[in-house]
């Protein structure tokens, strides 16, 4: 797959890299969740059945962060790197990556079809049901099509339902918010995640028989709810079952400046400190309280994990 960014205007060393006709699934994916696949599936099998190269362009920042129009989009379901990940997965030969700022707000919709789209040999643009383009989002699909004419055949994807509704970035992080990753992984079609690096914490969990590994998760992740969860962690190609505690520690703190993550993994006996942990969420056990005493945490603790065998469990029998 190759990943070609892009600043408007579209320079020559951009259209240099890449002068095959295309089919272009356009949008920001955040999450890449079934929705977002159905779309770019979509032009991937228009690419396949035409001859031409299946391509998605993405924009980054997202738009919302850039023009400061939601608190939520300054962390994302996929930073980049993942959203990469996931189109490579469904098969992308190309990805183009569009630098999104106020300039490029600015851009009409026919100057994002006259000099993005057709400077690119788009053929074939294929998009969602609620696609925006342009400054202020003037442009909807009809507008593409309309624009697009004769050059640029454009293909509009009806939204992909789940449980009655249709599947959304939004919907995702209002499940996640909620204490719910059963219904976003869902609608993500897989376990939602948040990776990060093992830095020295407090140690007081190996003092207690519960040793854990104090997660720094890396820039851009959407963070869960605060509370207690079952996940299935992965380090150095390894999987390991365990429980996770977002949030303040507050048997131990009156207050601390911002959530911490700590991880309990089963089974595992060794040295995580400097190595990255990515953390798959599976089930809400309970939100985080302060106790009364050590002893009482301990027994919590001993709860918690053995609720969180039983589902993990049942979701590896799947």
């Amino acid at each position: 797959m190759e990943i070609i960014s892009v600043q408007y205007p579209i320079g020559e060393s951009a259209l240099a890299r890449d002068a095959s006709p295309k089919a272009l699934a356009i949008g920001h994916f955040d999450g890449v969740h079934r929705g977002h696949q159905n779309v770019i599936s979509h032009a991937m099998t228009c690419a396949r059945a035409a001859g031409l190269q299946g391509a998605v362009m993405t924009f980054h920042p997202h738009p919302k962060e850039v023009l400061g129009r939601s608190p939520h989009y300054n962390a994302s379901l996929t930073p980049l790197e993942d959203k990469l990940e996931r189109f490579r997965r469904l098969g992308v030969d190309v990805v183009y990556i569009v630098q999104f700022d106020l300039d490029f707000a600015k851009v009409t919709p026919a100057e994002f079809v006259d000099d993005v789209l057709r400077p690119l040999r788009v053929r074939r643009a294929v998009v969602g049901f609620d696609f925006t383009f342009g400054a202020r989002g003037a442009g909807k699909p009809e507008t593409l099509w309309a624009l697009g004419e004769p050059d640029i055949g454009v293909e509009i994807v009806e939204p992909f339902m789940q449980d009655g509704d249709k599947v959304s970035s939004t919907r995702i992080r209002e499940a996640l918010m909620n204490g719910r990753p059963e219904e976003a992984a869902e609608l993500l079609g897989e376990l939602y995640a948040v990776r990060g690096v093992v830095v020295q914490g407090e140690g007081r969990g190996r003092t207690i028989g519960f040793p854990t590994a104090n997660i720094r998760q890396e820039d851009g992740f959407f963070v869960p709810r605060q509370g207690v969860y079952a996940i299935m962690a992965e380090t150095e190609g390894r999987r390991y079952p365990g429980v996770l505690n977002i949030g303040v520690k507050p048997t131990f703190h009156d207050s601390l400046p911002e959530p911490v993550m700590e991880a309990h993994l089963f089974d595992f006996d060794g040295d995580l400190y400097g190595k990255t942990v990515t953390v798959q969420f599976v089930a809400f056990l309970r939100t985080e309280k302060k106790f009364g005493g050590v002893d009482e945490l301990i027994a919590q603790i001993h709860a918690d994990a053995d609720q969180a065998r039983t589902l993990l469990t049942a979701y590896n029998k799947k």
